[in-house]
């Protein structure tokens, strides 16, 4: 038996347990799930704690939270005072959503659903120009996904449903564009380095993968007002929704953008330290993953920390996207998902992730240490093309 058809079969017993043996799936997981039947998405859901160990509870609980999804979206992306007759699996009315008969688009007052239905472009505006250009080296997003949410994409005139149709151009203000963190942001491009890829809407009925994903952000955005949205999540989501929305088994798939949105907070609420300023010194803090790459970095190989601290080429200004993004823009995608599947089934789940950032440094070894400051910058922040086992590898073996 091939290495494949055994990891295969390792999988399949796995899952055909009446109770999931986690320990055994994060071992197995931590290998690398084979990226055949619904594996992955079933590990993912699992291991960012969507679905419990026993399968008899699975249907129950996709069912509740997959119609909860569906409240979310008429009661937080539908205009005011929208009115459905049946329409779809999503229903609403004025009362449900607590709509008054004298609300009116023009009213100012705070309590109006219509004035935080404008007010929410300040965020939608940044949402729908990083999800235009999410993972511009597949055409995966800019496809039209063949389950629709129906309620939103037949409008049936009506504007604003479809959120992309709400987003009034204009200069964006420095607060949206910035991570709510570090104020480095405009000295050197730590967040994102995505092309400025600008993926068209599909027409009425149909949308793109990117549209399902800018109503995923939106909704978590409305749900966390506190922390709002903020530029880097949709690389967090973007690979979770792939794994969703590819999922072989069609009951699943049709399912993708609620189950995607549960497993994306669910994860969120384990990085959200990362995109918060204020907790930046925390112990789940961006400056303090930071530190711990620094510090293993140190013990590892002087000579490079040496070099690096020389050239004043501070971790900040390579490893905060790495660690803030878990990798998702330094790899392609197949990578990222085979990096993911062992971030998540580590138990301490980000430390291994900072096995892997220190593991990039040291197999780039000696072309640190020639270059300068400039050359190095480069190297980091546009990592070289590699065997992605290579470094998994390698970050295995850092005890």
């Amino acid at each position: 038996m091939s290495i494949f058809k055994a990891r295969v079969k390792e999988f399949k017993d796995i899952f055909a347990q009446d109770v999931i043996d986690l320990k055994q799936l994060r071992r197995q997981t931590f290998n690398g799930v084979p990226d055949v039947l619904s594996f992955r998405a079933l590990s993912w859901k699992m291991l960012l704690g969507y679905l419990g160990p026993k399968r008899s509870n699975w249907q129950t609980t996709l069912a509740k939270k997959r119609a909860l999804y569906k409240q979310f979206i008429v009661e937080l992306v539908l205009p005011p005072g929208h009115k459905e007759n049946g329409e779809g699996d999503c229903e609403g009315d004025n009362e449900s959503r607590g709509v008054g008969l004298q609300d009116h688009p023009l009213s100012e007052g705070p309590e109006s659903a219509w004035n935080t239905f404008f007010s929410d472009n300040e965020f939608l505006l940044q949402i729908d120009k990083d999800v235009r250009r999410l993972c511009p080296d597949i055409s995966f997003f800019q496809q039209p996904t063949d389950y629709p949410c129906e309620i939103v994409v037949h409008s049936k005139g009506e504007q604003g449903r479809r959120l992309h149709e709400r987003v009034v151009p204009s200069v964006l203000s420095s607060a949206n564009v910035e991570r709510k963190g570090l104020g480095m942001t405009k000295q050197i491009n730590l967040i994102t380095k995505r092309s400025a890829e600008n993926y068209a809407a599909m027409e009425e009925g149909q949308e793109a993968h990117w549209e399902v994903v800018q109503r995923i952000l939106f909704i978590y955005a409305k749900l966390n007002p506190g922390q709002g949205y903020v530029q880097g999540m949709n690389e967090i989501v973007g690979p979770i929704y792939y794994v969703m929305a590819s999922d072989p088994d069609l009951s699943s798939r049709m399912h993708a953008e609620a189950d995607c949105f549960f497993c994306f907070t669910a994860l969120m609420s384990e990085i959200r330290d990362f995109f918060i300023k204020t907790l930046d010194d925390s112990e789940g803090g961006i400056k303090c993953m930071m530190s711990k790459l620094s510090n293993m970095l140190k013990s590892k190989d002087i000579n490079i920390y040496d070099h690096l601290k020389s050239q004043e080429l501070h971790p900040q200004y390579y490893s905060f996207r790495w660690i803030n993004l878990l990798l998702s823009q330094e790899f392609p995608l197949p990578d990222v998902l085979r990096i993911w599947d062992s971030v998540f089934s580590d138990e301490q789940r980000f430390d291994f992730l900072i096995k892997i950032c220190c593991s990039m440094i040291l197999i780039q070894r000696e072309a640190i240490l020639e270059n300068d400051f400039a050359s190095n910058v480069k190297l980091l922040q546009n990592y070289p093309p590699i065997d992605i086992n290579v470094v998994l590898t390698h970050a295995v073996s850092l005890e």
